[in-house]
Formats: structure tokens, C-alpha cells, sequence
């Protein structure tokens, strides 16, 4: 299992420990991810995540789990994230054509 958030892409970055004698040493950053079950309103289904914590921030203020989908970019997240935004666009397509 890799430390990616299957959202945003967010990945373990590089950096330096520097002491206070200005010494560097090399380490790594790692993303803060939680295990999450995100519900889709338009679906009426609940799907698990693997996310960042700022990530499930930035899925409550879009208003949920349908409307952060429609505003984030295809390139950084997850197959498993593009085939439900790929359902809910579907669906939601279905309703307004229904309407």
C-alpha cells in the first residue's frame, strides 16, 4: 500500500533535519492519512478512502464527497476515485436529462 492520497496525490516528500548547529541529515515527510468511508449522495452508496486529513477538510467545505469530485483534476487521483467520479457524473447526467 503506497502513502498517496487517493484523492490528491499527495506523497511522501524529501527534506533535511537541520540542527542547530546547521548540520543537515536527510528525512522524509510523510502524509498525515486516514482511513475514511466517504458517502455519495447522488449514488446513495458509501465508499473507503485512504486520504489526507487536509484532504477530508477540503471534502466537507465542497460539500461532500459528489461535489469535491466535480471540481478536483483527473491527474492526481486514484483509478478507484475516477471510476466513482465517473459514475456520479453519469448519473447525474441521467437525472437532469430525467428532468
Amino acid at each position: 500500500m503506497s502513502r498517496r492520497c487517493e484523492l490528491t496525490g499527495v506523497g511522501v516528500m524529501s527534506g533535511n533535519n537541520v540542527s542547530h548547529s546547521k548540520r543537515r541529515t536527510r528525512r522524509k515527510f510523510r502524509p498525515n492519512l486516514c482511513n475514511v468511508t466517504l458517502a455519495s449522495d447522488v449514488l446513495s452508496q458509501s465508499f473507503k478512502f485512504r486520504i489526507t486529513a487536509a484532504a477530508l477538510r477540503s471534502v466537507d467545505h465542497n460539500g461532500g464527497l459528489d461535489g469535491f469530485l466535480n471540481k478536483c483534476k483527473d491527474e492526481n487521483m486514484s483509478e478507484n476515485a475516477l471510476k466513482i467520479k465517473k459514475a456520479i457524473r453519469k448519473k447525474q447526467k441521467e437525472e437532469t436529462a430525467a428532468a
